[in-house]
Parts: C-alpha cells; structure tokens; sequence
C-alpha cells in the first residue's frame, strides 16, 4: 500500500488505497490504478483548491471522476491537495515537473494559476473546472475560447437547476421567508444564488405568492468570507434563521456544516438545500434536514474529459452542463418526499422542461 503523507477523510478516505494525495512541499508520489496492469503510459493529474479532495462537494466529485478514468485507461494518476491560495502555483509546477500529460484544477480560484502554467507549457493539457480561463481572472466573462488554447474549461449553468430549488424552497416553506448565502461572491458561488433567486421569484409570479429571499438580492449578499466550516459559517447561517428562514442554501462546499450547527442551535424546523453533490449521500448528517440539491456533474464532466486526453483526442471547446445534457441536476427530495407537496415534483418537472425548451429563461453569466 502506498504510504500517504496527508490523511483524507470521508469518501475520498475510501480510494487512498489507489492514489496519493500530498500537500503542497512534498513531491507527488506514483499512483497505481485498481486495473491489475498499466495498459498507458498516460498520466492525469489533478490539483484541489483550499477545501481539499474530501469536501463531499466538487474536489471530491472531480477527483472520483479523474479515479474512474484513470482506472478504465490502465493508467497511473497523481493528486496533490492545496492548503491555501499560495500553493496553487507551486503544486502546478511540481505537477508539471513529474511529467503530467493532463493537469485538472479544480476551482474558480486556480484559474490564474492554470493560465500561467498552460502559457508555460504549451504542449501539455489543462482542465479547468468551474472556469472559463476567458477575459481575465474575475470569472465573469465568457465568449465560448479560453485564453489559452491549451485549456479545457469545464463549466456548469448550475443557475438552471438552483431555479428548479429555488421554485421547491419556496413552495416548502411554511414561513414565506426562504435564504441563501455564499464562501466568497465568485461568479461560481453568485450563479447558484441568482438561480435561486429566479426561481423564488417564479413562484411567486406563477403562484400569486410573496415568499421572500433574504441573504442575496441578485447583486449583493450574505458570506462567510471563504470556505471553511467555521464559526464564520454558523454565524452567517444563524443571521438568516433569525430573519425567520426555513429554508437555506449555503452556497461553498463545506461552509454548509455551519448552517447544520446553526439549524441545531436554533431548534427550529429549517430545512437545508445542499450543493455540487446530492449532500444526502456523501455527509449522512444531513439526511434529517436535507431537502434537496443542486448537484453539479463534475465526476462526470472530469471523467469524460481524462478519457478523450487519455485516448489522444481532448476536445478543447469550453464543457457547459445544462439541464439538457444533465451536467447539472436536482437531487431526490429523499426523506423529505412525504412532506413536500404531492403536485411538488411534477411542477418542477414542466418548469424544466420550460427551461430546457428555453419557454422559461434563467439568466446566469454564462448565457448573458
């Protein structure tokens, strides 16, 4: 078994038998797939932002999905994990220096760091997750070409399916007040909250309702201020239960442990939307208080992608998961089903199909 020097825990914990995953200042260690035999010579790579491969949220999701192909080509794969922003730059390097053919990066805040290396190695390939590489690093411009032709954006209009959340909350809620709040106000974060917003909004119009959105009004917003699962997370969170909230979208990988200790301390009845992946499945703390959510395919996204680099034929044209090509999704209401509505599910069904047809727009800075 390979020695690991940085212990992972939760789902992620399960496949360190395969891989290594190292932190910034140790060089990355050969990864063995679980094929029996090395059929490549192809080697993946991938980086984590800040929250690590065991966020249960989208390093976790890219990093299962960079596994399974790795696994299906024959190959070897390396991951290293990023403690903090300073080790982008540096984990990319060390990455590139141990002969990685395909680098994925995970997150809109190794975007800087991806452009630098890709301009610095033109003969590799990027997979840039959650980021256009387009029009500088703020994230909010998109012309469908990536600043540099060496990167593959892998992108998701997750405002599409935060409508169909949104539409749900608002239609759940016993109080008539609904809230959200974000890490930090990437376009990535405010995307999922604008869609929210929409589809609160759409209820409201479909419904002759007045249920109201606290913690983002489409422009300015609740956050924590990063994305840690800390006393800044409840705090953020117990804000918007006072504001008589019942339902709650935290918008940031982990900081929704913060609205879990906030719904706890509160001893009301709130119930939580997860994001990226269904959170009733990789956190089982959850399942009493999830109701739904908004899930983001990026295991898919990143699999598909390492096959065709693994096979010799990335397309490098920007990936946008949409409802219609199921990159993104709503999860199960799960335990929540017998208490939602029983005309619930199959509004939501037409209003997808309204946004799919394009009868029902959700407006994002991805189709802007």
């Amino acid at each position: 078994m390979i020695k690991l020097r940085k212990a992972v825990v939760g789902a992620v914990g399960l496949l360190v038998a395969s891989t290594a995953l190292v932190a910034c200042g140790d060089a990355p260690e050969d990864s063995g797939s679980d094929s029996g035999s090395q059929a490549s010579d192809f080697l993946p790579c991938i980086v984590s932002d800040a929250g690590g491969f065991d966020d249960k949220s989208f390093n976790q999701l890219s990093y299962e999905g960079l596994k399974k192909a790795a696994d299906e080509l024959g190959s070897d794969f390396k991951a290293v994990e990023s403690n903090s922003e300073n080790d982008y730059a540096p984990n990319l390097e060390s990455l590139v220096s141990e002969g990685c053919d395909t680098l994925v990066t995970v997150g809109f805040a190794l975007a800087a760091a991806t452009k630098e290396s890709a301009a610095a190695n033109p003969d590799l390939e990027y997979v840039l997750i959650d980021d256009a590489a387009d029009g500088g690093d703020d994230g909010q411009t998109f012309d469908g070409k990536a600043d540099q032709p060496n990167i593959k954006p892998l992108l998701y209009d997750t405002a599409q399916a935060a409508f169909l959340a949104g539409y749900a909350a608002a239609d759940y809620s016993k109080t008539g007040v609904v809230g959200t709040y974000g890490g930090q106000p990437y376009p990535t974060v405010t995307i999922f909250m604008d869609g929210f917003l929409q589809g609160v909004e759409y209820y409201n119009q479909e419904k002759g309702a007045d249920v109201k959105v606290v913690g983002w009004d489409g422009k300015n917003g609740s956050f924590t201020g990063g994305f840690e699962a800390n006393q800044a997370a409840t705090n953020t969170a117990a804000q918007l239960l006072d504001q008589d909230v019942d339902v709650i979208m935290p918008v940031g990988g982990p900081i929704y442990q913060g609205a879990l200790t906030a719904i706890a301390d509160s001893g009301k009845d709130v119930a939580m939307i997860g994001v990226d992946a269904d959170v009733f499945n990789t956190d089982p703390n959850t399942q009493d208080v999830i109701l739904t959510s908004v899930m983001k395919g990026m295991d898919v996204s990143t699999y598909e992608a390492i096959m065709q680099a693994g096979e010799g034929d990335l397309d490098m044209t920007p990936y946008i998961g949409t409802l219609e090509n199921e990159g993104v999704g709503l999860a199960p209401f799960h335990n929540f089903e017998s208490k939602v509505s029983p005309d619930l599910q199959g509004e939501l069904d037409t209003v997808k199909a309204g946004i799919i047809d394009g009868s029902i727009p959700v407006k994002s800075y991805l189709n802007q």
